[in-house]
């Protein structure tokens, strides 16, 4: 009896099926890109050595203010009846966000412009109309 060869490749797994790679941020169910950070944050030298859940980690916070700030802008938009979002619904959602404000406060935003805001003591006085004016008789 001759021993038959079998044609599994050497050293390989059983079945040797090519699995199609999944990245970082598919495994952490996030958009933003976890492997991209992790290499910014290497390549930055912030630290000697870093742990496998500081880009996941960033990735998510960066993701989630991302996503908070787009929502405001979007609604900003809408609110001036507008589909795109430019930078001055930016700038709207931000300083209209009491959190966002105090994150933003020090970040001019490129033609975003300024929040409308007039002095009170700017606008002009009100008068009531139920009190008439009395009128003193002038004297000859």
């Amino acid at each position: 009896m001759e021993a038959t060869k079998s044609t599994k490749p050497a050293g390989g797994r059983k079945g040797a099926s090519k699995r199609k790679p999944v990245s970082k941020s598919v495994k952490a169910g996030l958009q933003f890109p976890v492997g991209r950070i992790a290499r910014f944050l290497k390549k930055g030298r912030y630290a000697k050595r870093l742990g496998t859940g500081a880009p996941i980690y960033l990735a998510a916070v960066l993701e989630y203010l991302a996503a908070e700030v787009l929502e405001l802008a979007g609604n900003a938009a809408r609110d001036n009846k507008k589909t795109r979002i430019i930078p001055r619904h930016v700038l709207l959602a931000v300083r209209n966000d009491e959190e966002l404000g105090k994150l933003l406060s020090g970040v001019t935003i490129a033609h975003g412009g300024v929040l409308p805001n007039i002095h009170q003591v700017l606008l002009p006085k009100k008068t009531s109309k139920a009190e008439p004016e009395t009128k003193s008789p002038k004297k000859a």
